[in-house]
């Protein structure tokens, strides 16, 4: 059975990403989420795309120099509280899928942190761009369930060279490889981002789709 998954939650269009409500609607129509995973100065696992506050709150703060109290308060101001990872967790019931993209390059506090955050869960992946974060989990725990983002630039040969990487379990590409002929090359289970249109969802949607506004 494919996963179909929510990025950030964005099930509709006026919704805020990577925020409880979203998640919550996604939940309740049965689909799993792709969120983005940020570790705050004291070490907390939140749920945030950007680096910075700046785009979304018009504030020039880094997140992994701020405490998870202060992110919390700017964002509960403006009506759009950053959730804890541990917080969608709880609201997942730890039945629905959960894929969480790993942002910033983990320093040693992190990855024990989200490890912790994530020992008792099962229907989950965590992904990245950065293959170091995938090397260092997988040299942590051997069973977890780890995959590799792939850039829109990466041509189908490294593409290829890099799911045969033992720490791989799945790719995560873009849409562009839907269309790909020697897909079957691959060996690992795919997911494929972001689609945003209804016609190419509905064409391919017996795959491992991430995607939004539909």
């Amino acid at each position: 059975m494919a996963h179909l998954l929510i990025h950030r939650g964005l099930a509709k269009k006026n919704f805020i990403e990577n925020t409880i409500p979203s998640f919550k609607y996604c939940f309740k129509k049965k689909y799993g989420i792709e969120t983005d995973i940020h570790c705050t100065k004291d070490n907390k696992i939140i749920c945030f795309h950007d680096f910075n506050l700046k785009k979304k709150f018009k504030i020039n703060k880094l997140i992994k120099k701020t405490n998870y109290q202060e992110l919390l308060k700017i964002s509960k101001a403006k009506k759009k509280p950053i959730p804890l990872l541990k917080d969608l967790i709880k609201i997942s019931n730890k039945k629905r899928f959960l894929m969480l993209e790993i942002k910033p390059l983990l320093s040693k506090g992190n990855l024990k942190a989200l490890l912790g955050e994530i020992r008792k869960l099962k229907n989950y992946s965590l992904t990245s761009f950065k293959e170091k974060n995938i090397i260092n989990l997988y040299k942590n725990k051997k069973n977890l369930n780890l995959g590799l983002l792939i850039p829109s630039t990466f041509t189908f040969k490294k593409t290829l060279t890099k799911s045969k990487k033992k720490c791989v379990k799945f790719l995560v590409l873009e849409k562009k490889f839907l269309r790909e002929k020697k897909l079957n090359r691959i060996k690992k289970k795919m997911y494929f981002y972001t689609i945003r249109d209804k016609k190419l969802f509905n064409q391919f949607k017996d795959k491992n789709l991430i995607f939004e506004n539909l």
